[in-house]
């Protein structure tokens, strides 16, 4: 066996770069796959058991889910205990276990690219798919990509370790992985794809990760669709807008405009609330329990801020859906999604941010759309272009990967028709957001450059990490 282990490392030594990485990408896009999958059905599971059952809330679904119309809170009062419990108990799980399994994983993936590639743990990969599912499971405001992204970046790192692999190839290794679980879980492989080579720089794209990352992104959504079928998260809406009178163009800036101060506020918002939960007494582990309880609350009078909220999302490309809903949820649900994700993860609670900032665009979107439809001209007659644009142009400006979230978003409502548009809004969101030098991933490095000077301060002898490695049974 360790023959058989020791040929493979020097095959992939020694191999030429295409055959390394259809090895090593096919590897890696089939854990994705299979981890997007397993978080998939274990947050089902959390979801059906915590929410539904015991809280008496049942959300409304996306389209590629089931697109069920969920129903009404009929136990408001357990909601703060379910949310709060659920935080309690993932608090305990992360603290005792791996601490450094709080918040969001992609971040922590992005400071491994640029620091470390062989410094992600494999039971922190274990511990955030357990915490993760109970965080969301129980009505937190998180998204599902953070874990998936980090089980595929952590089987990077692990590859990292046992092939010794170069450090250039094992960044190129943790790169592909978030790229490509990110890009399952939402059933976007091209937008994985890219976003492999953009999400670790805030203005700046590591080249040498796209063609390796085509290849684990597109094995990822294989797989992950050989489970959950192939249809796009929220249906073909997409496919269904056309360009035709160039007045919407002046409406999708407008879009752009709130969809960057949004996006600033929702990472200020969220790196406050971590700042201020560091500073308070008590044990780290009951932090996240007091930010569920405070969600809970809030979900008595805006329930459509527990979970993830992509069926909220589904409700808001339909007309008649997004008329249904009261103005004042409309209006405030941007907002009010930001302090229930702060309270959710910015406490130390487990999930991603790259959902919620999907959600807080999309109602964006939809909250100008109500308020411009019955007034302005040339607004469409349908929400869903608002509201797609919405999407792209938050997250893509504050996570800093406007080009990988445009084609994601585009693969998750299944047109490519509303590219044009979505352009103006994402490069006036983008614009907004640079000069205010906001990011939702502070491990991002500024470029390439700036990586190369991060890891030459944070370097130590290869030895010495590995025997840390290996101290802690890695």
């Amino acid at each position: 066996m360790r023959s058989s282990a020791g040929w493979f490392v020097n095959w992939v030594r020694s191999t030429s770069y295409l055959k390394k990485w259809i090895v090593l990408g096919t590897a890696i896009g089939m854990i994705a796959g299979l981890g997007a999958a397993l978080f998939l059905t274990m947050l089902m599971g959390a979801s059906h058991l915590l929410l539904e059952t015991i809280g008496g809330y049942s959300p409304p679904s996306a389209a590629g889910e089931g697109g069920g119309a969920g129903t009404g809170v009929t136990r408001p009062w357990a909601l703060p205990l379910i949310v709060g419990l659920g935080g309690l108990v993932a608090g305990f799980i992360v603290y005792r276990w791996a601490p450094e399994a709080e918040g969001h994983g992609t971040d922590a993936a992005i400071e491994a690219v640029n620091k470390d590639p062989r410094m992600i743990r494999g039971r922190v990969v274990v511990i955030k798919l357990i915490a993760s599912a109970i965080t969301i499971g129980s009505g937190g405001s998180a998204g599902r990509e953070g874990p998936t992204a980090q089980i595929s970046a952590g089987f990077g790192s692990l590859l990292a370790r046992r092939l010794d692999l170069s450090p250039a190839d094992g960044r190129i290794a943790v790169a592909i992985g978030i790229g490509s679980g990110i890009g399952a879980i939402f059933g976007a492989p091209l937008g994985g794809a890219v976003l492999c080579g953009a999400i670790v720089y805030k203005n700046d794209f590591e080249f040498d990760a796209i063609v390796p990352g085509l290849f684990a992104s597109i094995v990822s959504y294989a797989v992950y669709g050989t489970f959950f079928g192939f249809e796009p998260l929220f249906g073909y809406v997409g496919a269904e807008y056309r360009l035709d009178d160039p007045l919407h163009l002046i409406w999708y800036a407008l879009i752009g405009v709130f969809a960057g101060l949004l996006g600033i506020l929702y990472a200020r918002s969220f790196y406050f609330t971590v700042a201020v939960t560091k500073r308070l007494p008590g044990a780290r582990a009951l932090r996240p329990a007091v930010g569920g309880v405070l969600v809970g609350l809030m979900a008595i009078a805006i329930p459509q801020v527990l979970g993830s909220g992509y069926g909220w999302v589904q409700q808001g490309l339909s007309r008649e859906a997004l008329l249904a809903l009261p103005l004042w949820i409309v209006l405030v649900l941007p907002v009010a999604k930001i302090v229930a994700t702060s309270l959710t993860v910015g406490t130390g609670g487990s999930g991603g941010v790259f959902g919620p900032g999907l959600v807080i665009g999309a109602f964006t979107g939809a909250a100008l759309w109500r308020l411009l439809e019955p007034i302005a001209p040339g607004v469409p007659d349908s929400p869903a272009p608002f509201v797609i644009v919405g999407m792209m142009a938050c997250f893509g400006s504050i996570g800093r990967v406007p080009l990988a979230v445009m084609l994601m978003v585009a693969e998750m409502t299944g047109g490519i028709t509303i590219l044009a548009p979505a352009m103006a809004a994402v490069a006036v969101a983008y614009f907004i957001v640079r000069s205010s030098g906001d990011t939702i991933y502070r491990s991002q490095a500024e470029n390439r450059e700036a990586a190369q000077r991060m890891r030459a301060s944070s370097d130590e002898p290869r030895d010495q990490r590995d025997d840390a490695h290996r101290q802690k049974g890695e």
